[in-house]
């Protein structure tokens, strides 16, 4: 039985506009730093390898998507389960939770090893349309990463452990470091050893065990968090179902992005042959660039999540509704400065990749559609999150899950299909619209729905529908 709301709870207490600061800026450090990564490797593979080792990597990036969503699976359904455990004080059942999530996450793991070894080749040439020397060099450096998978998995567990153990400013501080240590050993293996794609997926795998490492370090030192010798007391099997289950939405929108990115390579190698390396070389510079910008939205829709769900609980719905006001105009804010810039320098943003004129170009052709509509991603995000902080999941699927996994991969064939392969990059407006549209629709209901709460207005409403 509840109690009511903590008096210590700072997200009840604190100005809306500090509590909004405190809480989104170090996530965006966090999330910047992935994203940074990416692009820099994506920068130092065509500056010094060349063009051929980017559309390598950008057709590995189907396979990618499916290592972090499937880590993402396990480390976000055991932080559910773990966080409520801590928090009740049931130290017993968080060392259980925490045990299991080792044993499903080095099975699946290990799994996804086994299937890439007996069908890796196959799916590179026969789904993904890789051949020559792109092939090779694509499945070089995936054969690295994904046996490097067990120290992803592991780490992803140890990280959302100790972020729930109440350690995220140390979680930040490392997330900056590993982001550091994997740049200078992509510069090192990459430009200095000259290991090409190789390089690459060794500097992530080394920079993930160096995280790790330290994550462990931190654990056997710090007497205050759970000790490793849980992993002895307590059985490896069991809860793996409720697990699953509350990592599956999160490890989803993973999933459909490698959906989407492999439906467009596939066309691609399909309908442009004569050019189809560079503009996949093309496809993966901009999908480190959009991946870039796009971290610093999540990060802000994660935080307005966790406000708006504390104050929702104790029921005080006008700062709910101010930091939902106040995340709108943030993210709209964010993402119009994003689209004037990239749009402005589209004609250039190539040349801090590689220097091939053709695969320049390409980086504009498929930037200006793209960013189309834009300037509305940032807030339809935190709108999606703001539903499923106030129990409203469908609606949450509605806006996140339904473009990945059913608009874009349709309008991509239709597109292609009625109007050639020059088309294929309009498919993405076609499906923000819509989903534009649907959040439109949405907000328009939760409005229309008994008297008005301060503020936005749509808490209240969105509870009771």
């Amino acid at each position: 039985m509840s109690s009511g709301p903590a008096a210590d709870n700072r997200f009840l207490t604190v100005p809306m506009g500090r509590l909004f600061v405190i809480n989104a800026l170090p996530m965006t450090l966090v999330m910047s730093m992935s994203g940074l990564l990416n692009v820099v490797d994506a920068a130092f593979l065509g500056q010094f390898v060349g063009a051929g080792a980017l559309a390598a990597v950008s057709l590995s990036f189907p396979v990618v998507m499916i290592t972090i969503a499937l880590s993402t699976l396990v480390s976000g359904g055991m932080s559910s389960l773990l966080a409520r455990h801590l928090g009740a004080g049931d130290r017993h059942a968080a060392e259980s939770i925490f045990t299991r999530a080792h044993g499903l996450s080095l099975l699946i793991s290990l799994l996804l090893i086994a299937t890439f070894l007996s069908a890796g080749r196959w799916g590179l040439t026969h789904l993904l349309g890789a051949q020559g020397d792109i092939a090779a060099m694509a499945h070089i450096y995936l054969s690295i990463l994904v046996l490097g998978a067990p120290v992803q998995f592991l780490l992803g567990i140890h990280a959302d452990a100790l972020r729930n153990e109440g350690r995220a400013g140390f979680m930040a501080l490392l997330s900056v470091g590993v982001t550091l240590a994997n740049v200078i050993l992509d510069y090192v293996l990459i430009v200095m050893f000259d290991f090409g794609v190789a390089g690459s997926a060794w500097g992530t795998v080394l920079a993930q065990g160096l995280g790790l490492i330290l994550l462990i370090g931190m654990r056997l030192r710090d007497r205050s968090l759970m000790p490793l010798s849980v992993l002895t007391r307590h059985r490896w099997r069991g809860d793996w179902k409720t697990v699953l289950a509350l990592g599956a939405p999160l490890s989803l929108s993973f999933i459909g992005l490698a959906l989407v990115s492999a439906t467009v390579i596939a066309v691609l190698n399909l309908t442009a042959a004569a050019g189809s390396a560079d503009t996949v070389a093309a496809y993966g510079i901009v999908t480190r660039i959009m991946g870039f910008v796009f971290l610093p939205q999540m990060a802000i829709a994660l935080a307005t999540q966790s406000i708006v769900g504390n104050n929702v609980g104790a029921g005080l719905y006008a700062r709910s509704d101010a930091a939902l006001r106040l995340s709108l105009v943030v993210t709209f804010l964010y993402c119009l400065a994003v689209e004037a810039a990239l749009l402005a320098t589209s004609s250039r943003i190539g040349f801090g990749f590689v220097a091939d004129h053709a695969v320049v170009a390409q980086v504009a052709v498929i930037l200006w559609p793209l960013l189309l509509f834009y300037l509305f991603a940032g807030p339809i995000l935190v709108l999606a999150l703001y539903f499923q902080a106030v129990g409203q999941p469908a609606r949450t699927a509605l806006l996140t899950l339904i473009k990945p996994f059913l608009l874009s991969p349709l309008l991509i064939l239709a597109c292609v299909s009625l109007a050639g392969p020059g088309a294929i990059w309009f498919a993405f407006p076609l499906a923000d619209g819509i989903v534009l549209t649907f959040a439109t629709a949405l907000v328009a209901r939760s409005l229309s729905k008994g008297p008005g709460q301060p503020g936005f207005g749509l808490t209240m409403t969105a509870e009771r529908t």
